[in-house]
């Protein structure tokens, strides 16, 4: 029988992108839940955005284009969610 851990998908930087960008989504109203959160998804966007600072020059092609993508998504979201 085989851990938990064994069965988790590895943890990468493409991974934590993406697990920040699908709760700046969820916070958004995007989820199973419609509840929107605008305090924390702006928060959790802020967060990708020092990411994106921080990491120039440091990520690969594919890195950097989906950071660049999921900050566009999140914000354009946040923007029309926040009227």
């Amino acid at each position: 029988m085989s851990s938990p851990a064994a069965e988790a998908p590895a943890v990468s930087f493409s991974s934590f992108v993406v697990s920040l960008a699908t709760s700046a989504m969820t916070h958004l109203g995007q989820g199973p839940s419609p509840t929107v959160d605008l305090d924390m998804a702006r928060q959790t966007i802020d967060l990708l955005a020092v990411l994106h600072e921080k990491t120039k020059g440091n990520l690969d092609d594919e890195e950097r284009q989906l950071l660049e993508t999921v900050l566009t998504e999140t914000r354009t979201k946040y923007v029309e969610k926040a009227g």
